[in-house]
């Protein structure tokens, strides 16, 4: 179990390094950042002095050197648009982003477990095909247009909830929450539905495909005939081994979710670190643009490490198996 952590970190350590490469290029191949600081009718000689100052003449080796040991600090410079600490900026919008993504994972994950093990136990109801309707619909609609919907009809045609902004928020130290005050609840809503609908329908068909498949294996045949309930049979047996699949998928949709929240917050005008990525984008803010892809890489692959470790500790196939091959 050790060796198999220790071979993951080091996979992980090796992507992150891979990623930090082409943070960095973005530095060397995506135009001078010397023009997005100064003015154009700056003189050539105090041109000199910023790109001196900001360590452009030194040699690329030293540069990268430089770049991986204060990414390592987590400090990114200094933004080309805002004039601040890149990392001060992420820090400030960072709880907007996990806020958002917790709510859309939280959301997916019991509506799309509970749709799922509904469509599966009652497939044959009215209301299973209705969840079947759904998630086809989830899947295929694009989240900027499932946004614009949900705006319409909420927010501009029935005007029960905000169409932008995060509401209220209440400060508990350097975290700011929404959670705590009603404007804050009613703004996260139609965000939450936007990001956590596409997770929320594969969640569906994964748990309803695994909860048909584990229904016909032998072990649930033999719990039947040893006189088990059915509730018995379903939910402690059948849906406990759906789930060890799930948490994979529902693992890697959660860094999905953070990745890719860059479209609701913009649709939505939510103040986190996606709306400042495209903003970043807009400016050709480059610090702001590599800083974001390690961030969203570290996300990524903490994640990704942490539900292989979890996976070996809830089954005990894996387990043995590991164990064998060490």
């Amino acid at each position: 179990m050790l060796a198999f952590t220790l071979r993951r970190a080091v996979q992980a350590i090796g992507v992150m390094f891979a990623v930090g490469i082409i943070a960095f290029s973005m530095f060397r191949f995506a135009g001078d950042p010397v023009n997005q600081i100064v003015s154009i009718d700056t003189s050539a000689a105090e041109r000199a002095i910023v790109r001196k100052s900001l360590g452009l003449d030194d040699p690329v080796p030293v540069q990268f050197v430089r770049y991986f040991a204060d990414a390592a600090q987590f400090k990114f410079g200094v933004s080309y648009q805002f004039r601040q600490p890149v990392s001060a900026l992420l820090m400030e919008r960072m709880p907007a982003t996990l806020e958002l993504a917790i709510c859309a994972t939280v959301f997916a994950m019991v509506f799309g477990i509970l749709m799922g093990v509904y469509s599966a136990l009652k497939r044959d109801t009215v209301l299973a095909k209705l969840f079947q309707a759904v998630s086809l619909v989830g899947i295929s609609l694009p989240t900027f247009l499932i946004g614009i919907l949900l705006i319409y009809l909420f927010a501009v045609t029935l005007g029960w909830l905000p169409s932008f902004g995060r509401g209220e928020v209440v400060k508990l130290g350097w975290w700011t929450t929404g959670l705590l005050t009603l404007s804050g609840l009613k703004a996260l809503i139609m965000p939450s539905i936007t990001l956590g609908l596409f997770q929320m329908t594969l969640i569906m068909r994964l748990v309803r495909a695994e909860m048909l498949e584990v229904l016909r294996t032998d072990y649930i045949r033999f719990a039947r005939a040893r006189g088990l309930t059915t509730r018995a049979i379903h939910f402690g047996h059948a849906l406990k081994n759906t789930l060890i699949p799930v948490i994979t998928v529902a693992g890697l949709q959660f860094g999905s979710v953070i990745a890719f929240s860059i479209i609701t917050e913009t649709v939505f005008q939510w103040p986190g670190m996606g709306l400042l990525f495209v903003q970043a984008v807009q400016n050709v803010d480059i610090p702001i643009m590599a800083a974001y892809l390690l961030m969203v890489s570290l996300i990524f692959v903490t994640i990704n490490l942490v539900v292989d470790i979890l996976y070996t500790v809830v089954d005990p196939r894996l387990r043995s198996t590991i164990g064998r091959a060490a």
